[in-house]
C-alpha cells in the first residue's frame, strides 16, 4: 500500500475526506519547515558538507570487464601501475605521485591542527599529496607532508610568498563545487587566537571571504598572476587552477590559455566547511557532467595529456576513481571521504567515555551519526572540524593518519582491481570505451552509451 493509500485509509477510518492528509509535492514538510524557519528568523541556513539532493553520479555508470573480446590481467601476477605525473606542461619539477588519489584543500580553521598533521602523514605514507586550503600553511602540515599543494584563494588569508616557495605546487582557487561564485566562510566560533593571527583577523568574529580575487577581473589578469607565481618559484612548481563546476567548457579553456599546468574541476557534490544551503543544493552542476565537459575542452584545444585534469566532488570509492580516470581525468581529489575516514559521522570511532561523550554532543547539536552536517559550528563530536582545545584531542594525528592511509590504500586496491579486470596494465589506460551508463540522464551527461545499446542520448540521434 502506498503512503497516499495509507493516509486515505486512515482518514476514512476517522471519518475525514481522503485528501485531508495528503502531502503537497511542491510544499512538502521540508519546504514548509524552510518557509517557517525563514519567516521566524529572517536568515538563511548555513551548514557544512555537500549537497544532499540526489543527482546523476558515478554509481550510474558500470564497467565492461574483459572476457573473450578482451583479456583481463591476472590480479596477483601482473602489475598494474598507478604512478601519476601532474604539472608536466611548464614546471621544471612536476609532481610525481604513487597513486592518482589526492587529498583536497581543507583549511586550518575549518580543520584542527591535529587533522592537518594526520592528513599529511597519511598522504606521505601513500605517496600522494595534500593541499593547504584557505588561511595559510601550518608547520604541522608542511612537516608531515612530503608533497604539499599551496592554495592561493581570493581571501589571501595567511598568504606568504615564502610558503609558496616551500610548497611543491600552487593551486589558484577561482571557485569550489559547493559554492561556485561565492566566497569562503569561517564562523567566529572557529576563529581562535592562532587562526586569527594567521589570517590577521579579530578573534571570534565571522570571516567571510571575497568571491573573486582582488587583483584580477578576467583570464588576462589570471595569466599575469600565473607568471608572477612562476617567477617567484623559478618556474619549478606546477600551477593548478581550480574552478567550481558551472560553465566548465569555457572555464577550462580559459585556464589553459592563462598558462595552467593542471586544471582542477570541482563538481556540485563537493563539500565545504560552511556556506549557505541554497548554494550547496542549487548552484553548480554534477561532477559527472563537469568531467565530460572538462575533457571536451582539453581535447578541443588539443592539450589532453599536456595539461592534466584533476576531478573532485563526491568521489568516495575506488570504483569512483576508476570511472573518473576512464572518462578522462588524470587524478582525483577527495575531501568529504577523507573526513569520514577520520571519523566524521561515525558512531563507533571513539571508545569508552569518549564514545558516550561524542553521542551526547551529537544529541546537543540536534543530530546523530550519519546525519551530521554541523562542521560550521566548531562543535564536531569527533574532533575533526573544530578548534575547541578539548574536542580536537578526540582526533590524535597517528590514529587519524592510520585510518586515512587505510582508506586511500583500499581505494587504490579497488582501482587496480577494476583496471586489471578491464585488461589494463596502467590505471591511466582506462578509457571511455570501458564504460556504459545505466540511466538516460547519466548517459547524456557523461556522453556514454546506455547499457545494452549504442545509443547516447542527444548525441548520435538522427
Amino acid at each position: 500500500m502506498s503512503i497516499n493509500e495509507l493516509n486515505a485509509s486512515r482518514a476514512a477510518d476517522a471519518g475525514q475526506h481522503p485528501l485531508s492528509r495528503e502531502e503537497s509535492a511542491t510544499l512538502d514538510r521540508r519546504a514548509i519547515d524552510y518557509v517557517q524557519r525563514a519567516a521566524a528568523t529572517g536568515l538563511y541556513e548555513i551548514r557544512g558538507l555537500g549537497a544532499k539532493r540526489a543527482v546523476p553520479n558515478f554509481d550510474d555508470l558500470v564497467f565492461l570487464g574483459a572476457s573473450l573480446s578482451r583479456y583481463p590481467l591476472e590480479g596477483y601476477r601482473e602489475k598494474c601501475s598507478t604512478r601519476t605525473l601532474l604539472g608536466t606542461r611548464f614546471a621544471s619539477k612536476p609532481v610525481t605521485l604513487e597513486i592518482p588519489i589526492t587529498i583536497a584543500g581543507m583549511s586550518f580553521g575549518a580543520l584542527s591542527a591535529n587533522v592537518k598533521e594526520a592528513l599529511g602523514r597519511a598522504a606521505t605514507e601513500m605517496g600522494t599529496s595534500t593541499t593547504t586550503g584557505d588561511g595559510g600553511m601550518t608547520a604541522e602540515e608542511r612537516d608531515s607532508s612530503k608533497t604539499l599543494v599551496y592554495q592561493c584563494l581570493p581571501s589571501r588569508y595567511g598568504f606568504d610568498p615564502d610558503d609558496v616557495r616551500r610548497a611543491d605546487a600552487i593551486e589558484i582557487v577561482i571557485g569550489q563545487g559547493a559554492k561556485p561564485g561565492g566566497g569562503g566562510m569561517l564562523l567566529g566560533q572557529k576563529v581562535n587566537p592562532r587562526v586569527a593571527a594567521m589570517r590577521t583577523l579579530p578573534q571570534g568574529v565571522d570571516q567571510r571571504s571575497a568571491s573573486r580575487h582582488p587583483d584580477w577581473t578576467g583570464p588576462d589578469d589570471l595569466a599575469i598572476k600565473i607568471r608572477e607565481l612562476r617567477e617567484i618559484t623559478d618556474w619549478e612548481k606546477p600551477i593548478y587552477v581550480k574552478v567550481g563546476a558551472t560553465r566548465v567548457f569555457n572555464d577550462v579553456k580559459l585556464a589553459v590559455h592563462a598558462g595552467a599546468d593542471v586544471v582542477v574541476v570541482d563538481g556540485m557534490q563537493g563539500g565545504t566547511a560552511a556556506t549557505q544551503t541554497c548554494f550547496i543544493e542549487h548552484v553548480g552542476i554534477p561532477t559527472l557532467a563537469a568531467l565530460r565537459q572538462a575533457v571536451d575542452a582539453l581535447e578541443d584545444l588539443n592539450v589532453r595529456g599536456q595539461v592534466q585534469l584533476v576531478i573532485s566532488g563526491g568521489i568516495r570509492t575506488g570504483a569512483d576513481v576508476a570511472k573518473a580516470l576512464a572518462m578522462g581525468a588524470d587524478a582525483v581529489s577527495i575531501g568529504q571521504g577523507v573526513l569520514v575516514a577520520l571519523g566524521c559521522n561515525s558512531e563507533t570511532y571513539l571508545q569508552g567515555d569518549e564514545h558516550l561523550s561524542a553521542l551526547a554532543d551529537y544529541h546537543r547539536l540536534g543530530t546523530a551519526p550519519g546525519f551530521c552536517h554541523h562542521c560550521h559550528t566548531g562543535k564536531c563530536p569527533v574532533g575533526v572540524t573544530t578548534q575547541d582545545p578539548l574536542l580536537e584531542q578526540r582526533l590524535q594525528p597517528l590514529v587519524g593518519a592510520r585510518r586515512v592511509r587505510n582508506y586511500l590504500k583500499t581505494l587504490n586496491m579497488e582501482l587496480t582491481t577494476i583496471a586489471r579486470a578491464c585488461g589494463k596494465q596502467d590505471v591511466h589506460h582506462l578509457e571511455r570505451e570501458d564504460l556504459v551508463a545505466l540511466t538516460v540522464e547519466s548517459a547524456a551527461m557523461a556522453r556514454l552509451p546506455l547499457a545494452g545499446t549504442t545509443w547516447i542520448p542527444g548525441h548520435n540521434e538522427k
